[in-house]
């Protein structure tokens, strides 16, 4: 089911319990990826630990190398 189908379906149901209407899909993606941008800014990733794996220590491919 799709994004459509289910807004579709939450709209039916609201109907039948009289309730307010979802909003409809992709109202909010805007301000959510406006957000999650600012919280980036303001909270940049940090490198964690150093992965102790290496490419030289997993196992050789079809070719041996």
């Amino acid at each position: 089911m799709d994004a459509i189908q289910q807004h579709m379906l939450d709209t039916y149901r609201a109907a039948q319990l009289s309730e307010p209407a979802p909003p409809p899909p992709g109202r909010h993606d805007r301000a959510v990826l406006r957000d999650l941008y600012r919280h980036w800014l303001r909270h940049p990733p940090t490198r964690g630990p150093r992965d102790h794996s290496s490419p030289s220590s997993a196992p050789p491919g079809p070719s041996g190398v």
